[in-house]
């Protein structure tokens, strides 16, 4: 069995358009939180998210994942009424490991792809918790079923989404 090497100069690195780069975040942000007022359902969605796991995987550059979680958290957070940051910490996290697992990983496939969303919610999930009972100690409730469905949620969204943002890309 021969074992193949891939350097880093190999693997496709994408660069988006600064229009695309601007404006997607704030589209992702804008439909988050005006659709979960109309529909209470869709609080099970997460798309900034989904917009950091993207870009984060698309680019493969970690100082870009965590710049690009760090703004998109951010500004979700001036949306809500907890303390500034939470969102951001959570959302740097993942940017960080979506671009630096973009470099290991064949993300253009749709198993992939579902795997790569579903962990990342659950782990973007697992670290606002801590950081909301621990560091600012307000009172969430974690429930398995609801996160492991909202999980499955947002990957099937993400799939579908990513084929959406794929032809956004443009090769570096």
């Amino acid at each position: 069995m021969a074992v193949t090497y891939t350097s880093r100069e190999q693997i496709e690195v994408y660069r988006l358009s600064l229009p695309v780069t601007i404006l997607a975040p704030l589209l992702a942000i804008f439909l988050q939180a005006f659709l979960s007022k109309a529909f209470h359902w869709f609080t099970i969605f997460d798309l900034p998210l989904l917009v950091v796991v993207f870009f984060g995987m698309a680019r493969r550059s970690q100082v870009a994942g965590l710049v690009t979680g760090a703004c998109i958290g951010l500004v979700q957070d001036s949306l809500t009424s907890y303390p500034l940051g939470m969102y951001g910490i959570a959302k740097t996290f993942v940017g960080f490991f979506a671009s630096s697992l973009g470099v290991k990983l064949d993300t253009e496939s749709v198993g992939t792809r579902l795997l790569v969303v579903s962990g990342f919610y659950v782990v973007h999930q697992v670290v606002y918790f801590t950081i909301a009972r621990g560091l600012v100690d307000l009172s969430l409730n974690w429930s398995w079923s609801r996160e492991l469905w909202s999980a499955g949620a947002n990957a099937v969204l993400g799939v579908f989404l990513f084929v959406l943002m794929d032809r956004l890309k443009q090769r570096a």
